[in-house]
């Protein structure tokens, strides 16, 4: 058992993030066996063709550990925007000493690895970020608008509900008891979060684990599995014929696919338009009251109306 002793100066900084090497390093153990959801199965079949053609060997060594693949490699990102490139650069700094204290934690036969823990380091940074940019960046768009999604509801719970309430439904192996944050694990510690409170990571690839990072440096963090994985995978919905008719296929097809908040970026890729093409047919939709937008960030995310959601019920 885990537990993180959550005091009132950490209670209020409680946040979220995206990890993308979080992402990579799951991607790589579900390709591997370790983990794996039913869901991902299109996936599957598509990236284990590249996986055999990849020179990847040592990180697939470090990958295939039961219980420990090192935090180092996926540094907590700090906030919803990190991007690979940030984290990439983040490891290649990361001081040879944390690197050996790292790897001599991991559950694998790690013989493979260069001795001299700066050279093991950049390696496996190196062969990451082929990982990431084969296996998981193709699509990252459509990962991470699932990931936003997640992160949107469990802010929304945070406010309304405090983090008691956000965390009712998390996972079945969390749960507040007072100011402790319980996490069932072979491991045992016991964790007093400091003025850096506690990173939550929704994950794509996480399930049905979670993983929480308490070795300093990093900033603590505990990574759950992301609601909706689900439906990842599954090709988007067809619009009705008769709702084609009247709006297009094009508006109709942006129109179902707004189950989620989503950017025109986002839609673009999921639904292989060009995203000129999705801008147009995004601003007619609501200009007819359709859809509505919010902003978060730089991005700006689309989402159906009331009246948006009673025409496609129709």
């Amino acid at each position: 058992m885990i537990e993180l002793v959550l005091t009132a100066e950490s209670a209020n900084h409680v946040r979220f993030a995206i990890s993308p090497l979080d992402e990579t390093m799951g991607a790589m153990q579900t390709l591997l066996g370790v983990r794996g959801h039913p869901s991902h199965l299109p996936w599957l079949r598509e990236s284990a063709r590249k996986l055999g053609r990849l020179p990847i060997a040592e990180l697939a060594a470090v990958m295939s550990a039961r219980h420990y693949i090192t935090d180092f490699l996926a540094p907590p990102p700090q906030d919803p925007a990190t991007t690979a490139e940030v984290q990439l650069a983040e490891i290649r700094r990361t001081l040879p000493a944390q690197v050996a204290l790292e790897l001599a934690k991991v559950d694998s036969d790690l013989s493979a690895l260069p001795e001299d823990p700066a050279t093991a380091r950049d390696l496996l940074a190196d062969q990451l970020e082929l990982a990431w940019t084969e296996l998981v960046e193709p699509h990252w768009p459509r990962m991470r608008r699932l990931l936003v999604a997640d992160i949107e509801e469990r802010s929304r719970q945070l406010s309304e509900h405090g983090i008691a309430g956000m965390l009712a439904d998390l996972h079945g192996r969390v749960r507040l008891s007072g100011d402790v944050l319980m996490i069932e694990m072979r491991e045992r510690s016991r964790v007093r979060l400091d003025r850096r409170g506690l990173l939550l990571i929704p994950g794509v690839f996480a399930w049905p684990s979670v993983g929480v990072i308490t070795m300093e440096p990093w900033q603590p963090a505990l990574l759950y599995p992301a609601r909706g994985v689900a439906e990842l995978w599954a090709r988007p919905s067809r619009p009705p014929a008769a709702l084609s008719g009247v709006l297009g296929r094009t508006k109709a097809a942006l129109l179902v696919a707004l189950d989620r908040p989503a950017s025109t970026k986002d839609l673009a890729a999921s639904l292989g338009l060009a995203p000129g093409t999705v801008s147009e047919h995004l601003t007619a939709l609501r200009a007819a009251g359709l859809l509505e937008t919010a902003r978060r960030g730089r991005e700006v995310r689309y989402r159906r109306t009331e009246l948006g959601d009673a025409l496609l019920r129709a």
